[in-house]
């Protein structure tokens, strides 16, 4: 049996305990060799005699899983599996998992100190004071202000409890919505537009497809108010990069916290020219306790699922 283990926080030499039942399951582990996702054509030579594949954001092609015909089973290393065929690997009766709510905290952590950071404008002043400069700039707090939160999944809802501490109203919406849900917590639940149009802040917490694709675009900006602050930890396709760079140019959007690019990585992208824009390298599950958790988890699954086993978080 081989296994390739592709997510570049899970490596031979990270001291995991995770890796180390896994090693202990089959004892030809395959690592990704660079530091970052792999495109199909990449992955297909390292992936094509293999039987697992514990998967971080590769792209996971139709055409590269029929060129793996021992391939029985993907477990993903984390929540999202757009980057995934299922459609083919169902086809093909190769079985799919993810770890649904394993990086939730720290992915709520992050999306809220964006939402902080492009408040205060944080990194800005922090250029300026470190370059010698002492300059005066008004923030805006979060304090008593509207939360617009758009997918209430396991980290839409961690990031409604975060924001309990700034007393902040909280809109949410989600196709699957629980009101049920939103009631005990104190949570509105609203249409799209709505939460749009009434947010001071808003984070998007949602999985990329035909339906969320450019969901954020210059006509759902429109309805957001002048200098509504705006934070994306999910995936990047989501939001219309272009429509957004004008929005954030002429003052309609206040801020822009990205986690998640349409592309990654992004290169020299026209967002990182401006000031009231934050961006980092997809990070959001990436703390001790996330990784930790999502490795044991993503373990378990593939172990279960290359055993015969009934895996709970098939997809």
């Amino acid at each position: 049996m081989k296994i390739l283990v592709t997510p570049t926080s899970l490596k031979p030499d990270k001291n995991s305990s995770a890796l180390e039942r896994l090693g202990s399951f089959c004892g030809d582990l395959v690592f990704n060799p660079t530091e970052k996702p792999l495109s199909s054509e990449e992955l297909l030579p390292l992936l094509r005699d293999c039987d697992g594949y514990l998967a971080g954001l590769d792209q996971v092609t139709g055409p590269v899983l029929k060129s793996c015909p021992q391939l029985r089973a993907i477990s993903r290393y984390g929540a999202g599996y757009d980057r995934v065929d299922l459609q083919a690997a169902r086809e093909l009766g190769i079985k799919v998992s993810n770890t649904p709510g394993a990086n939730a905290q720290a992915v709520a952590e992050l999306s809220f100190a964006l939402l902080l950071a492009l408040a205060r404008k944080i990194p800005c002043l922090h250029n300026e004071t470190a370059s010698g400069n002492w300059v005066r700039s008004t923030g805006t707090q979060l304090y008593h202000k509207t939360l617009g939160i758009v997918g209430l999944g396991a980290i839409g809802r961690k990031v409604a409890f975060c924001s309990s501490g700034f007393s902040m109203k909280v809109l949410a919406y989600d196709p699957y919505i629980s009101k049920r849900y939103c009631t005990e917590h104190g949570i509105i639940p609203t249409d799209l537009d709505t939460l749009l149009s009434k947010a001071d802040f808003i984070t998007l917490h949602l999985p990329l497809n035909d339906g969320t694709y450019h969901l954020i675009n210059d006509k759902s900006i429109a309805l957001m108010k002048p200098g509504t602050i705006l934070v994306n930890a999910s995936r990047g396709g989501i939001i219309d990069e272009e429509a957004a760079c004008q929005a954030l140019t002429d003052g309609r959007l206040g801020g822009l916290g990205l986690d998640a690019f349409e592309h990654e990585p992004p290169g020299q992208n026209p967002l990182f020219t401006l000031q009231n824009v934050i961006a980092t390298p997809h990070t959001g599950a990436h703390t001790h306790e996330a990784a930790e958790a999502m490795a044991d988890m993503a373990v378990d699954n593939l172990i279960m699922m290359l055993n015969g086993e009934n895996c709970p978080f098939l997809l």
